[in-house]
């Protein structure tokens, strides 16, 4: 049996922030995870390039049944302090848009960075490690693998939650969590694409790969980004953000011309150019292949002369206010994370430690938070990292 002070359940963002930190702090740390290799969702993070944080890293960008929990947490580990660590290694990088920063090189800089430290604070991780039962016999807790046993005075859980499965991700921590009393907050797949019944499919499947600058809303919230029609539904930036603040029988409504407004162009184009075509008026402002989509939708065609406000009005309303609801999302197989998870009630927001079971930590994914796309899901889990490996 191996005896440690530290066992984290997870070699991800969050676990190994947490484990540099408890082993700079001179604790015994052994990480495991089930995986073969260590970190792949940070290596296969924004195209390969890792969108590690975001310079705009606030609470808002967080939903939690709990809002304020994150709060401790962040205010203690910022932006900064992971782009001091980035540059201590001599990693380059760029701020791409909206205060998303990437690694110049690739993703894999990140994860090398991340074991180094590991191993410069005597860090060991456990790779292809099976966890067949987790409990707590007496005052520390027990992990059996196939390896056999590993004992520790505080046990962290970064196992994250069952989103990108191919990743290696599964409901291990919900398990651990259930298995010490504490509460859930139903997880579902977040930051995903949305999908439509047949007929609307039919439709949007015409279109794959369009994509446009749009403003989506539901609900009251509002993204102002990127929209890609797929063979499935809609994706891009904007969709991946609403997919979080949508629930099922919700409509979503979506601004296809994004700080134009459609009736007033088109008007002014039949002033201007009234034996002007409405599918080539309607391409001045969307591409060709949605203006041509959209008459042949609404039936409405011909010269602008011949077109009335109301008819125009139709068009307009079809681009700047287009009302849809999803039948549902591409699940977790494409989720980037999960929405939900252990419920914040029961943590302490400045340790992540169980208030009912004393060594016991849930960080990262694992837990009720979950951050916009953008980076601030990897703040997060540098930040409740830090904070557990500055207790445990």
């Amino acid at each position: 049996m191996t005896d440690t002070d530290v066992l984290i359940l997870g070699a991800g963002a969050a676990g190994l922030m947490c484990a540099i930190e408890a082993g700079r702090r001179g604790r015994r740390v052994v990480v495991l995870d089930q995986s073969q290799k260590p970190a792949e969702k940070i290596r296969i993070s924004g195209g390969g390039r890792c969108n590690f944080t975001n310079l705009h890293t606030t609470p808002a960008n967080f939903l939690s049944a709990n809002p304020r929990f994150c709060v401790s947490a962040l205010r203690r580990y910022e932006p900064a302090d992971f782009i001091a660590l980035v540059e201590k290694h001599g990693i380059a990088w760029h701020e791409k848009t909206l205060g998303q920063l990437f690694c110049d090189g690739s993703s894999r800089q990140i994860v090398d960075m991340l074991l180094a430290e590991c191993a410069a604070a005597g860090v060991e991780i456990r790779l292809g490690q099976r966890i067949a039962e987790v409990s707590k016999p007496d005052d520390r807790f027990a992990v059996d693998t196939a390896d056999g046993r590993l004992s520790a005075a505080a046990l962290v859980v970064a196992t994250g939650g069952p989103s990108i499965p191919k990743m290696g991700s599964s409901g291990l921590g919900y398990q651990v969590a259930q298995r010490f009393g504490l509460a859930m907050v139903p997880p579902r797949p977040a930051l995903v694409p949305l999908t439509f019944a047949p007929d609307l499919l039919e439709w949007t499947r015409a279109l794959a790969g369009v994509s446009v600058e749009a403003e989506v809303a539901c609900g009251g919230t509002r993204f102002a980004e990127g929209l890609l029609f797929t063979h499935r539904g809609l994706s891009g930036p904007s969709i991946l953000q609403i997919s979080s603040y949508w629930q099922d029988g919700e409509a979503v409504t979506v601004d296809l011309a994004r700080g134009i407004d459609v009736f007033e162009a088109l008007k002014r184009a039949r002033v201007e150019h009234p034996k002007r075509d409405l599918v080539t008026a309607l391409a001045a402002v969307l591409p060709k292949r949605l203006a041509d989509s959209i008459a042949a939708a609404t039936g409405i065609g011909g010269r602008l002369a011949d077109l009335g406000d109301a008819r125009l009005r139709s068009i307009a309303d079809r681009v700047n206010r287009w009302q849809v609801v999803p039948s549902g999302t591409e699940g977790y197989r494409t989720a980037e994370v999960t929405l939900g998870g252990v419920d914040t009630a029961g943590l302490s927001s400045k340790t992540m430690e169980a208030g009912a079971v004393r060594g016991l930590y849930f960080i990262g994914e694992v837990v009720d938070v979950t951050g916009h796309l953008g980076g601030f899901n990897f703040q997060w889990a540098w930040a409740s990292g830090h904070a557990a490996g500055q207790s445990v």
